[in-house]
This record gives C-alpha cells, sequence and structure tokens, in this order.
C-alpha cells in the first residue's frame, strides 16, 4: 500500500502543470450556476484523455459524471468538482480550486492503471452557490454505488474536519393594494409594511434561538414610487442551523412571523422556496483522520484541529447518504474573507494552485488507503450508519 501512495502522489505531481492550467483557465472565465459550460467542457475534456468514460446527466447540462474502473476490485470513491463563480466578483469562494483539485485526484488514480482497485468517479457538480446541483444528483441516484465521497474547499486554514449548516432558502412575497400615499392611505394596504414588521419579527425571535442559528435576508421589491403605497413587496431569507432538523424548527417560527405580519397588515402572504434546501455536513472522521494524516506525510504541517465551517454547502446533502469528507485548505499566507475580492485573487495565486495540487495529493493517498484497507472502509461505513440513525 505504501508503495501505491508514493506512486500516486509522484503521479499528482507529474500533473502539475494540468492541474495549473486547469485552475487558471476556470478563474480567468468565472461563469454562474448553471452557465459553467466553458468549465465543465474544459474537465471533461482533461479527464477523458486519462482513460475516463464520460456521461452526461439529465436535466444538468453542466454536469457531468467521469468514471474508470480499475482492474481489481474495491471500492467506488466519487471526487467533486465545483466550478461555479460568484456574480462580480468570480472565483471569490475558490471553485476553480475544487475543480482543479479534484480533476488532479481523479487523473492520478487513473494513471494507476492495473494497480488501480475499485472505480473513480469525477462528478461534475455545478451551481453550489445557488440551487446546488449534488442536491438533484443525490436524488438522481448518483451515489447509490458509491462507497465514499471528497472533496476540498479553499479556507483560510487547513483542517480536516469541516462542518455546515443546514440552510432553506425562503421567498416571502406580500400582495397589498395600490393607493395614492397622501391623499388616500386609508384606501391602501401596504405589504412593504409587511415585509418591514417580517424583518423586526425575525429580530425578535433571535433572542429565543440557539447559538448556531443564521437567519439573513434582503428585500429584493418594495414598491414604485414613495407616493403609492406599494402593493406588492418580496423579501428573501436563508434559515441556517447546525442540524436539519432544529433548521425545520427555526423555519417554521420564521414562517410563523410572516404569518403574523399578514395579521397585522392585512397584505396577503404566499411564500415558497427559492433555491434547493441544503442539509448539514456531517464529517466522517475516519477518513478525516486518514485525510490529516496524508496531508503531513506530504509536508503539511500547519493543520488545525478544529471544525471549521458556518457557511451552508449542497455536499452536506451527498453526506447524508454516502461516507463523506470536506476538508478546508489554506489558500493564502494570511486570513482572507470568503467571497471576496482577495479571496478570488488568491484562489488564482501560486500559492493557490499549490493548495489545490496538495488536496489532489492527500485525496490520492487517502483513497488508496480506503481500497487496500477493506476494514478501513467498513469503520468509515459503520460511522456513517452511527451519524445518519440517531436511533441507533
Amino acid at each position: 500500500m505504501e508503495k501505491i501512495k508514493q506512486r500516486v502522489v509522484l503521479l499528482a505531481e507529474k500533473l502539475k502543470e494540468d492541474i495549473f492550467d486547469l485552475a487558471d483557465e476556470i478563474h480567468k472565465n468565472p461563469e454562474l450556476g448553471n452557465q459553467e459550460f466553458k468549465a465543465s467542457r474544459l474537465l471533461r475534456e482533461k479527464i477523458a484523455k486519462y482513460g475516463f468514460k464520460i456521461d452526461d446527466v439529465e436535466g444538468l447540462p453542466t454536469a457531468f459524471i467521469a468514471s474508470k474502473k480499475g482492474a481489481k476490485p474495491g471500492p467506488t470513491i466519487a471526487f467533486l468538482a465545483e466550478y461555479d463563480a460568484l456574480p462580480e466578483i468570480g472565483h471569490a469562494c475558490g471553485h476553480n480550486l475544487i475543480a482543479a483539485a479534484s480533476f488532479g485526484t481523479a487523473a492520478a488514480l487513473g494513471s494507476l492503471e492495473d494497480d488501480l482497485a475499485g472505480e473513480v468517479m469525477l462528478v461534475g457538480s455545478p451551481a453550489e452557490e445557488t440551487n446546488g446541483a449534488k442536491v438533484l444528483l443525490v436524488q438522481k441516484g448518483v451515489f447509490a454505488g458509491v462507497d465514499a465521497a471528497m472533496m476540498v474547499h479553499p479556507g483560510n486554514r487547513t483542517t480536516a474536519y469541516a462542518t455546515s449548516l443546514a440552510m432553506e432558502a425562503i421567498e416571502f412575497t406580500y400582495t397589498g393594494k395600490a393607493a395614492h400615499a397622501a391623499a388616500a392611505p386609508h384606501m391602501g394596504i401596504n405589504a412593504l409594511d409587511a415585509v418591514i414588521m417580517l424583518f423586526n419579527g425575525i429580530n425578535a425571535l433571535r433572542q429565543q434561538l440557539k447559538s448556531d442559528v443564521r437567519i439573513h435576508g434582503i428585500i429584493t421589491e418594495g414598491g414604485k414610487a414613495p407616493n403609492i403605497i406599494p402593493d406588492k413587496a418580496t423579501a428573501r431569507f436563508y434559515v441556517r442551523a447546525k442540524e436539519k432538523a432544529y433548521m425545520l424548527e427555526v423555519k417554521e417560527k420564521v414562517i410563523a412571523c410572516a404569518r403574523g405580519a399578514e395579521l397585522a397588515t392585512g397584505a396577503k402572504l404566499s411564500y415558497q422556496n427559492f433555491e434547493l434546501p441544503f442539509d448539514n455536513l456531517i464529517t466522517n472522521r475516519v477518513m478525516a483522520d486518514m485525510f490529516k494524516q496524508n496531508l503531513k506525510e506530504i509536508g503539511v504541517s500547519d493543520i488545525s484541529d478544529e471544525e471549521e465551517g458556518i457557511g451552508s454547502t449542497d455536499m452536506g446533502n451527498v453526506s447524508q447518504v454516502v461516507p463523506a469528507i470536506h476538508p478546508h485548505m489554506a489558500i493564502a499566507e494570511r486570513n482572507v474573507a470568503p467571497h471576496s475580492i482577495e479571496f478570488c485573487l488568491a484562489a488564482g495565486s501560486e500559492f493557490g494552485k499549490n493548495a489545490a495540487l496538495l488536496s489532489a495529493k492527500a485525496m490520492a493517498m487517502t483513497a488508496v488507503e480506503l481500497a487496500a484497507k477493506p476494514e478501513l472502509l467498513e469503520k468509515a461505513k459503520q460511522e456513517f450508519i452511527k451519524a445518519t440513525s440517531p436511533s441507533l
């Protein structure tokens, strides 16, 4: 096993130019969710050169599944590639590096040829920043035969034990009645007042919530002119919590606030999800421990033992159906805020690209271990069963 681990590290090193070029090309050509046609095509073309079979995903034109079976029996391990950017600030979440790292991992493992055990999958996963495609990929059964799943996310520090919050995205719309705001205010029903009361209700609600809850929203429509009572107003909120069950409880409390505003103002309420719900991420600690040790073996020493992650990701949905890890890898020497111009610059830097290469090496080594030691994979699966079955 150790010889194969060393070999896969050398193979990943040989892929350095491909990994860096991929990271650069995606970084220079940012595309929004479900519009990542260049990135998807580039990834398909590059991974096909290593003998991978490419399949489309119905209904998701920028998603794909690339797979290669080994000469020996073993587990099926999936590596997830993200490649969508943010509006205006491009790859300020570093998804170009995620794509490059997962590609590098899959290509290195695929290059093992006769020493490849099991099956390697590179899963192209669009739109993580919005309507996360991994939710749909899970629903479509893409991970039904997968034994383990991995990806590495750029971050401020390196940690194997990332977490994320469960999240629902809710749009509230109030319909009132327009009237002249000065001449006939008594004849109107103010939809914007209802939205403002909703915000105030949620602000009052926060005092009674657990510390891991995050509720944040914007007004997307609030009227047309100051002298017209708004007959329509809309607000969008993200509701998040560490555990899905509690997040759903909080969601109902938020909806109750919305109904209270409806009752108080007379504006009619309607609401819907404007993005797919994300489950909380369950990090498989057996796999995370392996990944951390493999990072150390390739010379990474500054590794935090703390859990990190207060955002939300559709990788959480994957982690609910298969043992999974979603480590964070530092892409700059100093702290830079995600979703900022500085983070975007870090995602295009030599430091950032080297982080993608290190991620690819450590993921490939972890996959080799899982294939070579069935007892470790079984231990990871038992942990997964316990984590996803509260009654056990």
